[in-house]
């Protein structure tokens, strides 16, 4: 099920295809489940996130349109998201353990544990899950059938100024979110670029033939990046349950100590995820969007002229 739009065909052909493996994707685990239920909506919402990615990417030629499926696919994976997110703060636990000492382990062990109980009194309450997944896949046609109202260029010069454009906007706003965190440090500004970078990753997936073996190694540093601000975002969301549910985690002296690991450990995340973060978006914005619009230019015309 590849992730990609090749250059030397017709755009809007290719685009449709991709949103529809997705979508086509995503409704079939929910209705045959082959590893469980919640292992089915983890994976759906991944192509959710896909689907309104490739969307954002060519936006410019109908904005209406990108914003109405937009909004329709981020409420569908938000429906979905209640049980996944409890189970990913198990998971970032266990993360945890990785860097921790023998002491600082055994207060994992136990925070694992409240979460885990957490997760389960979730799931036991989620007595609607089954009726929010029937809604969702209803979704997913509704967002099929829509694909065909989208109107995009076919000939090669205003295709790729169209998806230079997309590859411009995005990098822009990673930009922004790699100075945001350089100077302020929030939160926010980390889960700013943990999205841009994700947003890039899945672009140089949709466009790596246009230069396989640059994409290819741009990809592997942007997915390590990826997976860097996603443990940092994480425990964030790990620690803001210490005001939410703050008896889950004992007493005043037990949440202090359980706090400076998180702290630890998010604070070496961020570190490594800036040095990479200054690779990985290095080259300048419209540079980079030159060279997008420059490589599928010469692609589509070499399909033309028979030299592809």
């Amino acid at each position: 099920m590849p992730y990609r739009i090749r250059p030397d065909r017709d755009l809007p052909t290719e685009l449709r295809s991709v949103a529809r493996r997705q979508l086509d994707h995503a409704i079939t685990v929910l209705q045959a489940k082959p590893d469980g239920l919640h292992e089915a909506i983890h994976e759906a919402r991944k192509k959710f996130k896909r689907v309104r990615n490739l969307l954002r990417l060519v936006a410019h030629a109908d904005k209406a349109f990108f914003k109405q499926q937009n909004t329709s696919l981020g409420a569908a994976a938000r429906s979905l998201s209640r049980i996944r997110d409890a189970t990913a703060l198990m998971e970032t636990v266990t993360h945890l353990t990785t860097f921790a000492n023998e002491e600082e382990a055994e207060t994992l062990d136990a925070t694992r544990t409240v979460l885990e109980l957490r997760r389960d009194e979730i799931a036991a309450q989620e007595t609607d899950l089954e009726e929010k997944v029937a809604g969702v896949i209803a979704d997913c046609r509704l967002s099929l059938g829509a694909l065909e109202a989208l109107d995009l260029p076919s000939k090669a010069g205003p295709a790729a100024r169209l998806i230079a454009k997309g590859w411009l906007k995005a990098l822009k706003r990673a930009h922004a979110a790699l100075d945001g965190c350089k100077s302020e440090g929030h939160g926010e500004s980390f889960h700013d670029l943990r999205k841009s970078a994700q947003a890039h990753w899945m672009n140089l997936s949709l466009l790596r033939d246009l230069w396989p073996s640059a994409f290819a190694a741009k990809s592997r540093d942007a997915k390590i990046l990826v997976d860097l601000l996603g443990h940092e975002h994480d425990l964030t969301v790990l620690t803001e349950l210490f005001d939410t549910e703050p008896d889950l985690f004992g007493s005043g002296e037990d949440q202090s100590f359980l706090l400076a690991i998180i702290i630890r450990r998010q604070q070496d995340l961020r570190r490594e995820a800036l040095a990479l973060a200054e690779i990985v978006f290095s080259d300048g914005a419209r540079r980079e969007a030159d060279v997008i619009e420059t490589l599928w230019t010469a692609a589509a015309i070499g399909k033309i002229t028979g030299h592809g």
